[in-house]
């Protein structure tokens, strides 16, 4: 594992690397996205990124559940031990620009 660093350059616990991927309706989306990008970078439409602690993960998660109605919208986030376990092709444009990758 790694030490994340903050924004103010404090360094925090143990990261993970998420990877996000939402479905959910539509008056619910912009919330959603609001509330993850606080987190995590956005990639594409209904994907973002980013390394957190498991607290700061957790946190998320705790929040995204107020937001989402689990019958009829769904979450999913792939956990990774860093960025360096993350292998990324891509086709076509990019729609944001990582940080994240070299």
């Amino acid at each position: 594992m790694f030490r994340m660093v903050q924004k103010d350059g404090k360094k925090e616990g143990k990261g993970i690397y998420i990877i996000f991927v939402y479905d959910v309706h539509v008056d619910r989306v912009a919330r959603v996205l609001k509330t993850a990008r606080r987190y995590l970078t956005w990639v594409q439409n209904s994907v973002l990124e980013g390394e957190l602690t498991a607290a700061q993960f957790e946190q998320l998660q705790d929040e995204l559940k107020k937001i989402i109605n689990p019958e009829e919208d769904a979450l999913l986030f792939y956990v990774l031990r860093s960025a360096k376990d993350v292998r990324r092709r891509k086709l076509g444009r990019e729609k944001a620009e990582t940080a994240f990758f070299l």
